[in-house]
């Protein structure tokens, strides 16, 4: 897919960070757009925004752990626009560091509620409209969470790891069609995921100063030319691609790298 103009694009998560990024470069390049956000206000703040840009926007505001809420809205967005070309499942929550014999059940389960079923839910009610279109693209958010286990982040890798093998089945399923998938890795982005976390405590803001550096914007040019470029995995930022090589050449080995210089930073600060 070469050319966004005009296309249609569905970005959950769309009220800041990543979501917002994409939103506001597609509507750049021209497509119409339907946003889902599940705060209101940082909906709207979107919007606002591409108020300039005179995009075609549909917006609606819920937490994509309603499966009914998705399909109403895929609905929404296919009677507004005729057709979707365009699904990136971005909505994503974050969680604390915890021991897993320590960890709230409750927790994990919204973590997976959100970043697994969200993105579950988003592909099963998108994918009947994306695979009607001569060419169209699903792109699911997992993370480089997704590709190795990070101690005490056994909620957040579980649900990553659940988009990545989700994306590896629809790979296979999809391949001999115009529908592209693409699963896509970020590194450290410059969101607000520390701050909307489940249990945002001020402590947390050592692990994004020390972490999470690399732009929304950046990640969003990233995924838009993997999208060109019918990429099946989106790799953002150099830590993603050094991850991604050293646990395919050493799964095990290279999973303990990425824990000691994750515990290396987190001590020397």
């Amino acid at each position: 897919m070469k050319d966004f103009k005009d296309k249609v694009v569905v970005i959950t998560g769309a009220g800041s960070g990543i979501g917002r990024a994409l939103a506001m470069a597609f509507a750049k390049a021209g497509a119409k757009l339907a946003l889902n956000d599940y705060k209101p206000e940082s909906l709207r703040e979107t919007s606002q925004l591409l108020n300039a840009s005179a995009a075609v926007v549909l917006e609606q505001a819920f937490d994509v752990s309603d499966k009914e809420a998705m399909f109403s809205f895929a609905a929404a967005a296919v009677n507004r626009f005729g057709h979707i070309d365009i699904v990136v499942n971005n909505a994503g929550v974050g969680l604390g560091d915890y021991p897993f014999h320590d960890l709230d059940l409750n927790w994990f389960e919204k973590v997976m509620d959100t970043n697994f079923y969200g993105v579950l839910y988003g592909s099963r009610a998108f994918i009947p409209h994306l695979i009607e279109r001569p060419e169209a693209a699903l792109v699911n958010v997992s993370s480089i969470f997704g590709l190795t286990g990070i101690a005490k982040s056994t909620a957040y890798c579980a649900s990553k790891f659940a988009v990545h093998g989700l994306n590896q089945c629809l790979m296979q399923e999809y391949v001999n069609t115009g529908l592209t998938i693409h699963s896509v890795h970020p590194g450290g982005i410059n969101t607000n995921i520390t701050k909307n976390s489940l249990d945002y405590k001020e402590t947390h803001d050592t692990f994004h100063t020390q972490f999470l550096k690399l732009s929304p914007d950046y990640a969003a040019k990233v995924i838009m030319d993997g999208i060109r470029k019918k990429k099946n995995k989106i790799l953002i930022g150099s830590e993603a691609h050094l991850l991604d090589f050293a646990v395919r050449m050493f799964p095990y080995l290279g999973g303990r790298i990425v824990n000691k210089e994750i515990q290396r930073k987190l001590n020397r600060s």
